[in-house]
């Protein structure tokens, strides 16, 4: 039989499974971050065992494999306080004529629709350090953002 007709088993077909992607750069967090990141290890770790499909135990280890990493190498950031924007921060900006507010978190707490933002996204980056009152660039453009108040709001 010629080997083009032969399979060894249906298994090296499938999709490879990759590790959950860990974002590049430190893994800064707040103290409500740090408390969710060990409450998705306690909940992984106890739904593990109740698992009986393979798939199920597949992918709930490999999230338990993200959520223990994550777990080890969290930095709780020191509250700041909010003189200046900062991790931890909740910042009132204008950007093109529309007043918005943003949180600024870590990578794993971030929640773009409700306004809570990771610092290494753009916007974030672009206010970092900034004093209310300042006006600072964004995405090529001078003046972009204006930056109209900050507080310190890190749980």
């Amino acid at each position: 039989m010629s080997v083009a007709f032969r399979r060894e088993s249906d298994e090296e077909h499938l999709e490879p499974k990759f590790e959950l992607p860990i974002p590049p750069g430190p893994n800064f967090v707040t103290a409500n971050g740090l408390a969710q990141t060990r409450l998705k290890v306690t909940e992984l770790e106890t739904l593990l065992p109740q698992l009986t499909e393979e798939t199920d135990i597949t992918a709930t280890r490999r999230q338990l494999r993200y959520w223990r990493t994550r777990q080890a190498t969290a930095q709780l950031v020191p509250l700041p306080d909010g003189t200046h924007v900062a991790f931890g921060c909740t910042v009132e900006f204008r950007l093109k004529g529309r007043d918005q507010t943003i949180t600024i978190v870590g990578d794993d707490e971030a929640d773009p629709a409700s306004g809570i933002i990771s610092f290494s996204a753009p916007l974030c980056r672009a206010m970092m350090d900034a004093e209310v009152g300042d006006v600072v660039e964004f995405a090529g453009v001078p003046d972009a953002i204006e930056v109209l108040a900050i507080r310190a709001t890190q749980g």
